[in-house]
């Protein structure tokens, strides 16, 4: 009996260090999977999310729901669930709340969620978000939001099939990660708004939002190269955040990073226009990637045709490494600048 004790004991020794492990594995380099994000499959969903089918997106509309139905077709298609607590890849938003602050006559619409459980700190969440709707259909003309913001819906998709990915490989992140797709940005951050008001995991567990809207096109300060992107909002919250942006690009991407409208005195007051301000005035730390406007922001010709593929793809792989280091280090980044 005592040598089967002993046995026994010595059998569940080494199956918790081997437990210990599995979950420790390296997560060190996601070279691999930041190639998981390709031109290819970019530029595929992204011609159907901006398509005449879809009418413009506008929030709650008819075009809005059928493209939602093709992005919760693509998550299933990798994977990828809903949430743990929620019942389906939807967050009902209903019209009174879109609204309330000033009557558009908007319809109910939804934001869309879907979700990758960390293996050693689940209850800690990464949100990365873009909002997937538009102004849709003026004077009979579909307005397709291709850049604005197709662009950043179509990345947050790939970035989720990365990590999908990564996890199917024994590599998935270490915190839990919210890939949220939030409805009426473009009548005011509505979306944005009620999931930060009506969480469905605790503002204090959210560690950061990565945001992404309008990433696959150049302005004019940058007419001789796609190689830049504008980054807004890392250091005002989080110094860390800041310099995990820095040092991530400066490992794998090497895009310029433009910090112009990082500026707190900056006239166009980006910071405060989209859906990363929602998380950042509840003191999460955000960061909002961005291409800069164009002549065709908010106008007939964003067009899918129209997007640098090569920069929407080199940006979303940034993004998706900055994910992959605030998934996987150590400490969630460390709040030391007030909230303004």
């Amino acid at each position: 009996m005592k040598k089967l004790v002993i046995l026994l004991l010595i059998t569940s020794a080494f199956s918790c260090k081997n437990a210990q492990l599995a979950a420790s594995k390296d997560n060190s380099d996601p070279t691999k999977y930041m190639k998981v994000i390709t031109e290819k499959d970019l530029k595929t969903m992204l011609y159907v999310v901006a398509s005449d089918e879809m009418e413009g997106r506008e929030t709650g509309s008819k075009g809005q729901k059928k493209a939602g139905l093709y992005m919760i077709e693509q998550y299933k298609k990798n994977g990828i669930s809903f949430p743990k607590g929620a019942k389906d890849y939807y967050q009902p938003i209903p019209a009174a709340f879109l609204n309330a602050r000033r009557n558009e006559n908007l319809p109910d619409s939804e934001n869309i969620w879907a979700y990758i459980e960390g293996s050693e700190k689940p209850d800690e969440v990464l949100v990365i978000s873009a909002h997937y709707d538009h102004v849709g259909i003026k004077n009979g003309e579909v307005y397709n939001g291709a850049d604005d913001d197709g662009s950043g819906t179509v990345a947050v998709m790939e970035i989720a099939k990365a990590f999908a990915k990564a996890k199917k490989d024994g590599h998935g992140p270490k915190r839990s990660i919210l890939f949220l797709h939030v409805t009426g940005e473009e009548h005011g951050l509505h979306g944005s708004r009620y999931y930060s008001e009506n969480p469905l995991f605790p503002i204090a567990n959210t560690i950061t939002d990565i945001n992404i809207d309008m990433i696959g096109r150049r302005d004019v300060e940058h007419a001789k190269s796609n190689n830049y992107v504008y980054v807004i909002g890392a250091d005002r919250l989080s110094t860390e955040l800041h310099n995990t942006v820095v040092s991530q690009n400066e490992k794998y991407t090497k895009v310029d990073l433009d910090f112009k409208f990082n500026d707190p005195k900056d006239p166009n007051h980006f910071y405060e226009r989209s859906d990363h301000y929602n998380f950042a005035k509840h003191g999460i730390p955000a960061v909002f990637f961005f291409n800069g406007v164009h002549e065709d922001y908010h106008g007939k010709g964003d067009e899918p045709q129209k997007i640098e593929y090569d920069a929407l793809t080199k940006r979303a792989q940034l993004a998706f490494v900055v994910a992959w280091d605030l998934a996987n280090r150590e400490n969630r980044p460390v709040v030391d600048k007030p909230i303004k």
